[in-house]
């Protein structure tokens, strides 16, 4: 019998369905709740048919959310500052996958949102979901606020060399077509984006502020699409002097040598010598290489942006927060060839 319940509103995206895949094969969880504004009365196989014989659930509108032991939120960004205000304490535990609450600064914030923070009083009192980062701090708390996808990779790939680098970062950044959400827009039609690399964000993308404020680096980034439907690769370049390849796999070796989830990934030979993303579909894993060319540091890191770029990250805080094995329900190793 399942210890926890569960509900995951937004259930209808992209998101959604990768956190009710997890959820429903995870053994200390029942999802008892999905919630779509605008598939309500539906089953949620109906939008996620790889969950057909896995699940049974309708999606009801969030108006009329009942109690759970965990709320996940995956809706869009400003609703889910609405969405936790008024839950209030009656949801004893929320992981939000939004970026309403990854930003510390109200301040920052606005300047990257273009609006005022629409719940700025509750911003203290959410944990980054960074497991690799903030375990202790999740062991015991109410409200997570989960990374972006590209902001994940890009931390996880520049913490480790703050202070060996150079302070000034660029992160080039590339994701696929699912980073976009479930509803498409003319620019994510099948006819606009296949066989396209689009700049959609080449200054300031939003992420930067994340990786800014994690790593305490100045970080300029830009964010491609390209015609993957999963992965989301970083591509982060630094400089550093009398820095080699060996004090890098040190630094990265001390900070993740008993991570579960983060593999380094740096060889000279073999078709898959640094971090790809088609390999890491459907996985909770981020792949983390270097490369190093006199005083040019090069970091790169890969991950499933529906995976430990969103839904898989949001079950693996949920894990140490409940004091489970934090392998639990993500044991799945990717596939190959795919």
């Amino acid at each position: 019998m399942a210890s926890i319940s569960a509900g995951v509103v937004g259930a209808a995206g992209y998101i959604g369905g990768e956190l009710l895949r997890l959820l429903t094969g995870h053994p200390e969880v029942e999802v008892t709740g999905v919630y779509s504004a605008s598939q309500q009365g539906k089953r949620a196989d109906s939008l996620h048919p790889n969950l057909r014989g896995h699940t049974s659930l309708t999606f009801t509108h969030p108006d009329d959310l009942r109690p759970h032991d965990v709320l996940f939120v995956a809706v869009s960004h400003g609703k889910a500052a609405e969405l936790v205000r008024a839950v209030g304490p009656a949801a004893p535990l929320v992981v939000d996958l939004t970026a309403d609450f990854r930003l510390k600064d109200p301040v920052v914030y606005e300047q990257y949102y273009d609006s005022a923070h629409p719940a700025a009083e509750l911003l203290a009192g959410f944990t980054p979901g960074l497991p690799e980062r903030h375990r202790d701090a999740l062991r015991t708390a109410s409200r997570i606020s989960v990374p972006g996808c590209m902001a994940n990779a890009a931390i996880l790939a520049l913490a480790p060399l703050a202070g060996v680098i150079d302070p000034d970062v660029t992160v080039d950044a590339k994701i696929g077509s699912s980073g976009s959400g479930a509803t498409a827009t003319g620019m994510n039609l099948h006819s606009e984006r296949s066989g396209a690399m689009r700049v959609f964000a080449p200054v300031r993308h939003r992420h930067e502020a994340e990786v800014a404020q994690e790593t305490g680096l100045r970080v300029r980034m830009t964010a491609t699409g390209v015609e993957a439907v999963r992965g989301a690769q970083v591509l982060c370049h630094a400089t550093a002097s009398g820095v080699t390849e060996n004090d890098l796999r040190r630094a990265y070796r001390t900070a993740y040598q008993d991570e579960p989830f983060v593999r380094i990934v740096a060889q000279r030979r073999g078709l898959y010598r640094l971090p790809e993303p088609k390999i890491l579909a459907g996985t909770n894993f981020c792949d983390i290489g270097f490369a190093v060319d006199g005083d040019r540091v090069l970091a790169v890191a890969a991950l499933d942006n529906l995976g430990k770029g969103g839904a898989g990250n949001a079950v693996q805080c949920l894990n140490i927060r409940m004091g489970w094995p934090e392998c639990t329900g993500l044991d799945f190793v990717g596939l190959h060839p795919i």
